[in-house]
Parts: structure tokens; C-alpha cells; sequence
């Protein structure tokens, strides 16, 4: 791919895409990262063979990139955001993985004319297993929405959204749901070890059941309530498990007001 890319922030996120492009078949001469720390610039160039640099203040103007990805964290974003708006211009796209952190927050840092993405990944792209949800705002052409989302593809699936509100219920819903599905492992591990077995083999049994599933989910064209009823017969075990889960306070109710509760605080943290 000829994209020049600028990646501000490379922690766990950020190195899981930029490794993904590498294999994706970006060279390193078209990535800088910018990372103030020098031993871990230094690890990165040692790594990956990448260009970094401590500031995007040393950046030559003239060599603008395509793609400038913020990887920071939200917290820092008002510190780090303002340094890049310099790059503004038609042929440059902004592309934000920061959780909470709206379109509108980036216009009015970058300048209206910016052309932002807002992107929403969750961690199994460290895997290369992710799905990233984006939306993007009115400057942001065909070519540049197609550079991105080519971008994120390296790192798992990308949808996209033309309502950015939907971003907030995409936060709760993909973005924590892994660690929703951590709890259940570890919620299942508890439940067989106070049923009777042993800690150790509970929690492996826990943790290979749930990786195990999740393949087979991912590997099938069936629907999930598909593959549910195919494990359960009629008056086994399976069903008489999931007559509790399945009852009216079961687990949709429960995962219900879970999710309205993490969109309403993805909303509140966008403010």
C-alpha cells in the first residue's frame, strides 16, 4: 500500500495496528511513530524498523502523511491533539481509536475543514481478531473512508456507522464485550469449583469452553441461537442450565441493563 502513516501513541492498541500494517504490507519507511519516550522508541525501531520521533513538532511540514492515527489515551488527548493541526488539509485524514472522544472534539482542536474518523476497535485486535466501528465526518472522502477502514481490516473486521451516536452503544456493546465474556470464564470457573471440583481444573475447563466456543462461533455461518439449540437437547442438562439463564431475570435482562448502562456513560464521558 503507498500511504504515508503517522501514528501518535503506540501502547498496546496502537502496536497491535501498527504490526498489522507491516503484515498488511506497509513498509516501515512510510510509518513514524511519535513516542516521547526514547527507550521505547527505541524498542520500536529496533522491532519494526520504523521511524519515530519525540514530538511532532521535529516533523517536516512539507512531508505531509496520509493517515495521522491517535492512539493516546482520552486523558491526554487535550495536550497531544492541538500539535497536529499544522497537517490539516485535503489530502490528510485523522484517524481517532480514543475512547469518549467525539467528532466534534477533534473539529474543534484540528479546525471544521478536518477530515476525521472516529473509531471504535475492542482488544482481541492484539489477535488480529477485532471489529472496529467507525464514523466519519463530511470532509472525509470515498478514497480516504477506503484507506481507513483497509487500515483497521489488518487488525480484525470494520463496519461502519453514519449516525455517531451509535458509537456510544458500539463502546458498550463490542468495545467492553470482552470483558464481558472474561466474566462469564471466570464466572463459570467459580460456579464448577463450588459445585465440587478441583480450583485448578475448574478454571481450565472455564477458560478452554469459552476459547473453544468463541472458535466455533467464529469459524460457523450458523446463528448463535442455532448452534445454542444444537448443544441442547430436549429434558438434558444443557436445557435444564439454560431454563435458569433463559428465565425472565436471566441473562438478557441482565445484559440489557448492562449495556444501557455503558452507553449512558460513554455518552456522560463524552460530554
Amino acid at each position: 500500500m503507498s500511504v504515508r502513516l503517522l501514528l501518535a501513541g503506540c501502547g498496546k492498541m496502537g502496536e497491535a495496528m501498527l504490526a498489522g500494517w507491516l503484515e498488511q504490507g506497509i513498509t516501515p519507511e512510510n510509518v513514524t511513530v511519535v513516542e516521547p519516550n526514547e527507550d521505547t522508541a527505541a524498542a520500536l525501531r529496533a522491532k519494526y524498523g520504523v521511524a519515530t520521533t519525540g514530538s511532532p513538532d521535529d516533523l517536516d511540514i512539507n512531508a505531509k502523511p496520509n493517515v495521522i492515527v491517535f492512539a493516546v489515551k482520552p486523558q491526554v488527548m487535550d495536550v497531544v491533539a492541538p500539535a497536529y493541526s499544522r497537517f490539516v488539509g485535503a489530502d490528510v485524514v485523522y484517524l481517532s481509536i480514543a475512547a469518549g472522544k467525539p467528532i466534534a472534539y477533534f473539529e474543534n482542536i484540528l479546525g471544521e475543514e478536518a477530515a476525521i474518523v472516529r473509531a471504535m476497535p475492542n482488544t482481541p485486535a492484539a489477535v488480529g481478531r477485532g471489529i472496529t466501528v467507525n464514523c466519519a465526518n463530511a470532509h472525509v472522502s470515498n478514497e480516504q473512508i477506503a484507506l481507513c477502514g483497509n487500515l483497521l481490516s489488518s487488525v480484525g473486521e470494520v463496519a461502519w456507522v453514519d449516525d455517531e451516536d451509535q458509537i456510544d452503544i458500539v463502546t458498550a456493546l463490542s468495545g467492553g464485550g470482552p470483558a464481558y465474556v472474561f466474566l462469564l470464564a471466570e464466572c463459570l470457573g467459580e460456579a464448577g469449583i463450588k459445585a465440587g471440583l478441583p480450583e485448578e481444573l475448574a478454571k481450565r475447563l472455564a477458560r478452554v469452553t469459552v476459547a473453544g466456543s468463541g472458535e466455533l462461533l467464529h469459524r460457523s455461518a450458523e446463528d448463535p441461537a442455532i448452534l445454542r439449540q444444537n448443544v441442547t437437547s430436549p429434558g438434558g442438562t444443557t436445557a435444564e442450565a439454560l431454563r435458569v439463564l433463559m428465565a425472565d431475570n436471566g441473562w438478557q435482562p441482565l445484559l440489557d441493563e448492562a449495556i444501557s448502562a455503558a452507553t449512558a456513560k460513554s455518552r456522560d464521558l463524552a460530554k
